[in-house]
């Protein structure tokens, strides 16, 4: 499952979807030189680099991560991951509900957020404070993903002939920076704009599916199963901090 990425941008298995994978809160080694395929996971977590680093591409973006970098997953955030050639260690954390932290941050002690997980991961998540901010990647591809992310919509053969790029290399150099193109990603965002909707908010259905661009409500429908695995209305029921009295 691992192969080694080449210099400049590794090369990533792409899939149809995203492999599902699981992960164990606590520590977790990162084998050298190893490219991570594209995968997402059920539940939203937290990873703390406490050595070595890997470079980590999803829809936040591509970032460079090192020891006291912090990064975290939201539910069902897909990335991909290609290792440094020293390897890397991480703590893995639970995600606490209702975090507000940025997608990537530095702290100040990742050694005392690990010793405190010995005893409650939960606690240790929760003491996480950032003191600085983890700059992406900025080429090309990152600020088409950047672009994709927002609900602007951009023609991407249109942006390709902006950014003096042939709309062939456009979608073959951003599936290696991603592993995904690049109109795969703009919907994966849009889903992840609706299921944030979806399970934070009580507006109607037919009005999120129609501010995040779906094209109806069954459009709407069809993506968050296809992200999530079950319906909107699954996660109405299960939101249960965003209900009201009368629904």
């Amino acid at each position: 499952m691992a192969t080694r990425p080449p210099p400049a941008y590794g090369r990533a298995v792409m899939k149809a979807e995203p492999q599902l994978r699981t992960h164990r809160p606590g520590r977790e080694k990162l084998e050298p030189g190893v490219s991570i395929p594209r995968h997402r996971h059920r539940g939203g977590y937290v990873a703390v680099v406490l050595s070595g680093g890997y470079q980590e591409a999803g829809l936040a973006g591509r970032f460079d991560l090192t020891a006291g970098d912090v990064a975290v997953h939201r539910e069902f955030d897909a990335h991909l991951d290609h290792v440094h050639a020293q390897g890397a260690e991480i703590l893995n954390l639970p995600l606490p509900f209702g975090t507000t932290l940025p997608a990537v941050f530095k702290i100040a002690d990742p050694d005392t957020i690990a010793r405190l997980a010995e005893r409650d991961p939960v606690d240790a998540a929760m003491t996480l404070v950032p003191v600085s901010v983890v700059v992406p990647a900025n080429d090309w591809p990152d600020d088409l993903a950047g672009d994709l992310n927002l609900n602007s919509e951009p023609r991407l053969r249109s942006w390709a002939h902006a950014n003096g790029l042939a709309p062939e290399t456009l979608s073959r150099r951003f599936r290696m920076a991603y592993g995904v193109t690049p109109a795969a990603f703009r919907a994966e965002a849009r889903a992840h704009r609706a299921f944030a909707l979806i399970c934070e908010s009580n507006a109607p259905l037919a009005s999120i599916a129609a501010d995040c661009g779906f094209a109806d409500q069954p459009h709407l429908t069809r993506a968050i199963v296809r992200l999530t695995g079950h319906p909107p209305g699954f996660w109405r029921r299960t939101s249960i901090p965003f209900k009201t009295g009368g629904e």
